[in-house]
């Protein structure tokens, strides 16, 4: 192992184990033990959808009780925005300024998005039960705070990891907190067993369905459409042809969508969970239909990950750049013309390609859903957070490869 290497691996590994301890760490101005009552009975819920993704941080109400969340939300806006505006869209063209700029626009972006949550987790909270002793605007003032540093240090975090470390540090901040919480959702889970509460049928059924969703989505991640590629090029009086293959992911979106999706159809119901009584009829009426299991829940679900599947896809990938790219290049797809009709084709193939990766997220995603809904589980099992966890192993394990060759071939 090179020195370079382990350095990257050492400070990955310091900086996960910053971001566990950080869950563990309560925002000031609670009582922990009267909300892990409250949340243990919401576990199964939407609560506990958003607590897998926290890495437990909302179970405890630590100061990183929001992750990186607030962040991913502001990306993807950002992301979305850059197709409809023209200024934005140019900005990575602009080089090492532009993307700085970009950078800020996000992390303001970010700011606004985890103070806003926050001050709303802070009202919430005062509302239930006896979890806050002493209500008031020092404790929203606070709790703001406290949620927004936490958000903003993981912001940086993750990017000192992607820099300085390996893997991708958003994914591997979300996975190891997912990864981490695994053994006690089992213990909690051998426990209700032997309580008589999950039969062993059930258990076996989630098991069983647990191994196979974790190799469809490893077959499905490797998967690789490969589009024959012929390279002409003048050298000299010599015309020299070559060959070479265009690989396109057969899921290109990751695990994006499903973030995207879930976070768009579960945060307008978050803090109408933690007690319905606060909240307005008609948001009573929509936390009632959206319940999981609910046919509309699974419906609104399903067309919100297609649709953030073909969206992102689209702005991650571009046919007429792609076409643009091989013409200057030399290059030309096997029994295609150059130009518009190469364009043409690899939008065929992206479009093909997303509507199957399309239908294997909607899979992924609701198969739990309708595990939680049909045998009552009592925790939440998240498709999404599967998908974050293969695909930070996944990527993780290519750029050590890389890596290890890179030191090898020095």
């Amino acid at each position: 192992m090179s020195s370079d290497l382990g350095r990257r691996i050492g400070l990955t590994i310091v900086a996960l184990l910053v971001v566990r301890l950080g869950t563990y760490i309560s925002i000031p101005g609670i009582n922990p033990q009267t909300w892990d009552q409250i949340f243990r009975q919401q576990s199964g819920s939407i609560l506990g959808a958003f607590d897998s993704l926290a890495g437990g941080g909302i179970g405890r109400l630590s100061i990183f009780a929001l992750s990186i969340m607030p962040f991913v939300s502001a990306s993807l806006l950002m992301q979305l925005a850059s197709i409809v505006s023209a200024r934005l869209r140019a900005l990575p063209r602009q080089g090492e300024s532009g993307r700085r700029r970009l950078d800020v626009y996000t992390l303001a972006l970010t700011i606004v998005f985890a103070a806003v949550q926050a001050l709303g987790i802070a009202q919430a909270l005062e509302g239930v039960g006896n979890v806050v002793p002493d209500p008031g605007m020092t404790f929203r003032l606070t709790t703001t705070l406290t949620l927004t540093g936490g958000v903003i240090f993981l912001v940086w975090l993750a990017g000192q990891i992607t820099a300085r470390g390996i893997g991708n540090g958003l994914a591997l901040i979300l996975a190891v907190g997912i990864v981490a919480e695994l053994p006690t959702t089992i213990v909690g889970m051998l426990g209700l067993g032997r309580r008589g509460m999950v039969s062993p049928n059930v258990m076996l059924g989630v098991c069983f369905l647990a191994i196979a969703l974790t190799a469809l989505v490893v077959y499905m991640e490797l998967a690789r459409r490969q589009l024959q590629v012929t390279f002409c090029r003048q050298v000299g009086t010599r015309t020299i042809e070559g060959r070479s293959q265009l690989r396109l992911k057969l899921n290109n979106a990751g695990f994006v969508p499903t973030i995207l999706a879930s976070w768009l159809l579960l945060l307008p119901l978050a803090v109408a969970d933690l007690d319905t009584a606060l909240a307005p009829e008609w948001i009573k009426a929509i936390v009632t239909q959206l319940a999981h299991g609910r046919p509309l829940f699974l419906v609104v679900y399903g067309v919100a990950i297609v649709l953030c599947v073909f969206f992102y896809t689209a702005h991650l990938l571009n046919p007429d750049e792609i076409a643009e790219d091989l013409k200057k290049h030399g290059g030309v797809i096997a029994g295609v013309e150059p130009g518009e009709a190469t364009a043409n084709h690899i939008d065929q193939v992206i479009s093909r390609l997303s509507a199957v990766g399309a239908v294997y997220l909607v899979f992924v995603c609701l198969i739990p859903e309708i595990l939680i809904a049909k045998w009552s589980v009592p925790f939440y099992l998240g498709g999404t957070s599967l998908l974050i966890v293969v695909c930070a192993i996944l990527d993780l394990m290519a750029q050590l490869g890389r890596l290890r060759r890179g030191g090898e071939a020095t």
